[in-house]
């Protein structure tokens, strides 16, 4: 419907209390303390639960989910929870539109003198004005609207209403862009101000469509029209309310005067006047406050359940990160098992020590006479237990150093699984956010060498005081040649110092054989823990509770309560 100026348009501009919804869940909800007490709680329950919630995998639909959660925490803190808190404050009538639709000189015009800067510079609206009746500024004094706008007391706006001019839609300033948008989430009602040359213009089109999603009120003035284009212009634009489910929105009309300065007069915006002064009645604005109260509640439910579900992606994008990562275990692992079974602990330190052990004049050289008896005594075998301690030192030390080596190279392979045209979606984020491991892996290194060597001790102080057929052999090596000498045989015969296996084969037998066998299949084992300890590491990259398997179940419990509710 449209009006010249001065004039109540044919259809009305007037909405009827129907034209903004039959009696509602929000209607009782006025009406109602109690519901209106719980359904606040459960929205401000809500509205934390969303503002907790991230995203941090970097997957399909991720920005859209970031900005719909955006988007969702400024409708609950701009509009709901003030709302909710407050049921008689003034409904709030944003007016909004693109660059240079005449929304400020509308703003002032209404209230009759220059509140919000106009002019042809851009951006004329800086800070957002909010334009009330002087006896409502103690309803709207906790309204959150307050702290981005300037508000400003005109006996001029009608009670029961507040009238807010925001920034251009389009505005060159990003700032300004951001702030309109998140202004009209406070509304309960958009005054959508566009002109003859700019109605076509998809940006105020895709905003409206948000607006009918939520049911929220809508009105449209088309301004600055010039009257040979009045005709066309205004059916094809309710031709395309009609298409964007905005029939029954009210229309008004504003043609153009031509080049003027300052506000406009009454005569020409006297129908959206009559239309606001109307609305103002106590009746009228508890209806649009109900009628786009009602439509965001409903709206909440779709979209916190899109939302949910966006947090189930993120969910089930950590498990096949998990299920790859536990997969590219297996070929470190394997080749961490060869490794050992290689004889890398032996190389290098190792070997040299026991080529100064076993040299003429050392300690264990000729080991055992031509009798088959081993040369030496006790006091002998606690020379020999002295004379290793820096081959035990060896050990230990290249030991830990090809530990660290296999979980380096397992850290390494786990990262490599989430790279490439394969890798699992959100494989980058986990990279991006991989710990640094190295302290970890050296620490666990190190005790995995000590209690291999440990072990190594244990074992032979088992075979030693073991029985049967050769043990009174077994008794006499343990005396002559000690048990921590035998423990550091062992571990460099287990390291790959074939030399130390055959003399551990000759002192021990084929107990010595499986106690060489024991501690070398041992340390394979502590090389997988090692590559399974990177594993655990990458695991500090998806612990997050917004990756957790029942992630989605804290916003579709908070979903079910507000369907309790509603």
């Amino acid at each position: 419907m449209s009006a010249q100026p001065g004039t109540v348009p044919a259809q009305s501009s007037v909405p009827a209390p129907g034209d903004f919804g039959e009696p509602s869940v929000a209607h009782h909800v006025l009406a109602r303390p109690l519901a209106q007490t719980s359904l606040l709680d459960a929205v401000r329950d809500l509205r934390r639960d969303v503002e907790a919630t991230t995203f941090p995998l970097e997957i399909v639909g991720v920005e859209e989910a970031r900005a719909s959660r955006a988007r969702l925490v400024d409708q609950l803190d701009e509009h709901l929870v003030p709302r909710l808190t407050e049921l008689s404050a003034p409904a709030v009538v944003v007016v909004a539109g693109s660059t240079g639709a005449g929304k400020s000189t509308l703003v002032n015009s209404l209230v009759g003198r220059e509140v919000s800067a106009a002019g042809v510079l851009r951006p004329t609206t800086r800070e957002p004005v909010l334009v009330h009746h002087p006896l409502d500024a103690d309803l709207l004094s906790h309204h959150p609207v307050l702290d981005e706008v300037q508000a400003v007391a005109a006996d001029t706006v009608p009670r029961g209403i507040a009238i807010l001019d925001a920034p251009d839609l389009d505005s060159v300033l990003d700032s300004n862009r951001d702030t309109a948008h998140r202004l009209l989430e406070a509304a309960d009602l958009w005054l959508f101000v566009t002109t003859a040359s700019r109605y076509g213009d998809a940006l105020p089109w895709r905003v409206l469509r948000s607006a009918v999603e939520r049911s929220t009120s809508v009105a449209m003035v088309l301004n600055r029209v010039p009257a040979a284009s009045l005709p066309t212009v205004r059916g094809d634009l309710l031709d395309r309310l009609r298409a964007h489910g905005l029939a029954g929105a009210p229309l008004f009309v504003i043609p153009d005067v031509g080049p003027h300065s300052g506000p406009l007069t009454t005569a020409v915006v006297a129908p959206v006047l009559r239309w606001l002064n109307m609305l103002a009645g106590p009746d009228r604005a508890r209806t649009v406050v109900a009628r786009t109260l009602r439509g965001a509640l409903a709206a909440l439910r779709l979209w916190v359940d899109e939302l949910a579900e966006a947090v189930q992606d993120q969910a089930d994008a950590a498990a096949r990160i998990a299920r790859t990562l536990d997969g590219a275990t297996t070929a470190p692992g394997d080749a961490a098992a060869e490794t050992i079974r290689a004889g890398a602990v032996a190389d290098g330190a190792v070997r040299a020590r026991w080529a100064e052990l076993v040299a003429k004049g050392a300690p264990f050289a000729r080991l055992v006479r031509r009798s088959g008896r081993v040369r030496g005594s006790g006091r002998t075998g606690r020379a020999r237990g002295a004379a290793v301690a820096p081959l035990m030192s060896d050990l230990t030390a290249s030991t830990t150093s090809v530990l660290t080596a296999v979980g380096l190279r397992g850290s390494a392979a786990l990262r490599a699984a989430l790279t490439g045209p394969s890798a699992p979606p959100g494989g980058s984020s986990v990279l991006a956010r991989w710990p640094d491991g190295e302290a970890s892996r050296v620490a666990a290194a190190e005790r995995a060498a000590r209690a291999w060597t440990g072990e190594g001790a244990r074992l032979v102080r088992v075979v030693l005081a073991g029985s049967g057929a050769d043990a009174r052999r077994r008794a006499q090596v343990g005396k002559a040649v000690g048990e921590d000498a035998l423990a550091a045989m062992v571990l460099a015969a287990a390291a790959g110092v074939d030399e130390a296996a055959q003399a551990v084969r000759t002192l021990l037998g084929d107990a010595g054989d499986d106690v060489v066998s024991a501690l070398r299949e041992d340390l394979v084992r502590r090389a997988r823990a090692q590559v399974d300890l990177e594993r655990t590491i990458a695991d500090r990259t998806l612990d997050d509770p917004d990756l957790a398997a029942d992630a989605s179940s804290r916003l579709r419990l908070r979903l079910a309560v507000l369907k309790g509710l509603t």
